[in-house]
């Protein structure tokens, strides 16, 4: 949501940042349908105040027994009833059609935010760890022998349809380790608070981060209106909701390890084999509410804090900065982290970080008491991945891959395996 006091300060730098998104001039019609919600605002509040005036003059009609004058008075303030009725109504139908149109557009980017049409323009900021040389062709995750009898495609298509998995043994072990590997060094390491919240949610929250009303259709809502969760973000973002809070109270800073549910509108024909692009996954979330002054500075922050997961499971990576063409519509500036996947011979994304200003916010509702007193504040929203547990799953099966078909899994999960090292050719962890 933007600031409409902004746009009419300066339209041109409204307009300058849209146009980063590829967007024509957006200020003349937002302008226009703002001075004429203004203009039906003022001429309730005029038509109030001669309502208010004739109900006095006909208490003095009354009480001077000019009838005449007291019957002309009553009917005038009845008619004004009427109109200031029409007036409101539609002071109220223009303040939400600016509303609409406001909640519509993306957010402002960042200045050094690289403009660019799609991930081609994308820019690469940070490199860590070298791909492994394999003296063999390595397979993809769902092709290792270790991994195919505990990834089952069919059964689960069986269960749900398409785009699900059924995991199990060794490799759904796995997979939970590394959700818990993940938690804690959140919470201990990096100093975040564990929740765990619901993944049904209403309406608002969906609006308050940003996938309603524009983006409804890559999520799934149930028959008695509830919302599944895309991601934690919704949650963990949407706490502060409606909410003022004390600047000492900042920063706040939040993970969760939930499933998320996405429809993958138009992502038909994309990521079709293995558990890469599903219907339902695991994510283990970050999300930071901070003080205006310091969001850019946490961006950097979350975004190390993704990448030391991946350098703590020996897994090479890069990160890149978000073209304005690639980048989501909430975001001011977004960093892709792209993990190596030998099977696919190709770096692919498995966190993306996010600062979204107080875009968010603003449409939350969800503001701080400055600590020298005055009025409140906006927060900011960071959101970020840390990380995507599936397709985390899936690089360390693809970086670990033996020639023997076996699986030599990182040190960093030895402990949550019960000292287990290795998923053998059969599946099993010893």
């Amino acid at each position: 949501m933007h600031d409409i006091r902004a746009i009419r300060e300066n339209p041109d730098a409204f307009d300058a940042a849209m146009k980063m998104r590829g967007l024509a001039p957006q200020s003349p019609a937002i302008l226009a349908l703002d001075e004429a919600r203004r203009a039906a605002i003022s001429a309730a509040e005029t038509a109030q105040a001669e309502r208010n005036a004739a109900s006095k003059d006909v208490g003095r009609a009354k009480a001077s027994g000019d009838e005449a004058g007291f019957e002309r008075l009553r009917a005038l303030v009845a008619e004004k009833k009427d109109e200031i009725a029409r007036m409101e109504e539609e002071a109220k139908a223009k303040d939400a059609a600016l509303r609409d149109m406001l909640a519509a557009l993306p957010n402002r980017p960042y200045d050094d935010t690289p403009i660019g049409q799609d991930e081609s323009d994308n820019v690469e900021i940070h490199r860590w760890g070298s791909p492994r040389d394999f003296a063999f062709d390595p397979k993809e995750h769902y092709e290792i022998p270790a991994v195919q009898d505990g990834m089952d495609f069919e059964t689960a298509a069986k269960l749900s349809g398409s785009r699900f998995v059924l995991m199990s043994g060794g490799v759904a072990r796995i997979h939970r380790a590394l959700a818990q590997f993940m938690l804690d060094l959140h919470t201990v390491e990096h100093g975040l608070t564990e929740v765990n919240a619901p993944v049904l949610v209403r309406d608002e929250m969906m609006f308050g981060t940003g996938q309603l009303p524009k983006f409804g259709e890559d999520s799934y809502q149930t028959r008695e209106g509830w919302w599944l969760i895309p991601t934690s973000e919704v949650t963990l973002t949407n706490i502060v909701n409606d909410t003022i809070i004390e600047e000492s109270y900042l920063p706040r800073r939040y993970t969760a390890h939930s499933l998320c549910f996405r429809s993958e509108a138009g992502s038909a024909g994309r990521d079709t084999s293995g558990m890469l692009r599903q219907h339902q996954f695991e994510k283990v979330e970050m999300v930071s509410i901070t003080h205006p002054d310091h969001s850019r500075d946490e961006l950097d922050r979350m975004t190390k804090c993704a990448q030391t997961v991946l350098e703590r499971l020996e897994l090479p990576y890069r990160t890149v900065v978000l073209c304005t063409g690639d980048m989501g519509a909430g975001a001011r500036r977004t960093h892709d982290i792209e993990v190596w996947l030998p099977g696919q011979n190709t770096y692919r994304e498995i966190s993306s970080c996010s600062v979204c200003g107080d875009y968010q916010a603003r449409r939350m509702n969800a503001r701080f008491r400055p600590e020298g007193g005055g009025k409140p504040e906006f927060v900011h929203t960071l959101n970020g991945s840390g990380l995507a547990v599936g397709r985390c799953l899936i690089a360390v099966l693809e970086n670990g891959q033996q020639e023997d078909g076996s699986v030599g899994l990182p040190a960093a999960l030895h402990p949550y395996l019960g000292g287990k090292t290795t998923l053998t050719p059969e599946g099993n962890l010893v």
